[in-house]
């Protein structure tokens, strides 16, 4: 289930994608395969796929060996490698040091050192990845991305404090830096990303609470009411829930109605699926 809520996080914070590479569904299938998943048997047209993928890499290399800081020679590479992991054959290691360099190159834009900081996370330099987050909140405090990233990496290392603080002061900061620069920070947002934090913490009184307060301050945003539907659902109450995901989908903006919908529905088969059936003498 924390999976699932993780996933949906993404919707309700309202986190852009990253297009500056458009890597995101590269990212999300290669950075959340399962440890235990088994490489693909490769059939011809995967065979002929990874064949013309490493052609294209060896190609990016070779151009990299006489400009190695050439963007769109890295921006390849990465793109390429990850549709290689996608097909099990290869490693995300592969992908850091290209990121690293598009990082350094092009520190305006952000999307890189999270990719970077993603991917370091998933081979295990936890480290590495708070220092590429936090170096990007050091510039832009809002970055809901790299906030996310840190409170997520935060938690895995079951340090729940470190991960309140870090909303807290985000959240102290706010007003001056939407002073400085109007709308850094997306204070509801950072507000529901708090929320995600009690979630882990089994707070749902707390969680509750304050999507409700969220909820009655914004009545027209869905995601106070998507979230409060699924803290519900994370304490098994889906019949309470149910009333609260049809309303998110009223509320929701069209590109966003399916996917709620979705996720409504299989809530409602899982709690079918888990009800006690009746039995007869």
């Amino acid at each position: 289930m924390r999976k699932k809520w993780v996933t949906l996080l993404v919707l309700i914070l309202g986190i852009i994608p990253f297009v500056a590479i458009s890597l995101v569904p590269l990212l999300t299938s290669a950075f959340t395969k399962p440890a235990e998943t088994p490489t693909p048997v490769a059939s011809p047209n995967t065979s002929d796929q990874v064949a013309e993928l490493q052609a294209q890499e060896k190609g990016y290399q070779l151009v990299l060996e006489r400009e190695p800081n050439n963007p769109t020679a890295l921006e390849g590479l990465v793109m390429t490698r990850l549709q290689l992991i996608q097909l099990g054959k290869g490693s995300i290691k592969s992908v850091i040091d290209p990121l690293k360099k598009l990082a350094a190159q092009r520190p305006e834009q952000s999307e890189y050192a999270i990719l970077l900081g993603q991917a370091q996370q998933q081979t295990g330099d936890r480290e590495g990845a708070a220092q590429t987050y936090q170096a990007v909140l050091a510039k832009a405090p809002g970055n809901l991305n790299a906030l996310r990233g840190l409170v997520d990496l935060y938690l895995q290392e079951n340090r729940p404090q470190a991960a309140l603080g870090l909303i807290e002061e985000t959240l102290q900061g706010a007003e001056q830096a939407n002073q400085v620069q109007p709308g850094s920070v997306d204070v509801t947002s950072v507000q529901l990303l708090l929320g995600d934090i009690y979630i882990a913490q089994k707070q749902f009184g707390e969680a509750l609470t304050l999507f409700q307060n969220l909820s009655k301050e914004h009545p027209a945003d869905f995601r106070p009411v998507l979230a409060q539907a699924m803290t519900l659902t994370e304490q098994g109450k889906a019949a309470e829930a149910a009333p609260l995901y049809a309303k998110a989908v009223e509320l929701a903006p069209a590109k966003y109605k399916d996917q709620i919908q979705r996720a409504a529905q299989q809530v409602q088969r899982q709690s079918e699926s888990a009800a006690p059936t009746e039995s007869t003498e």
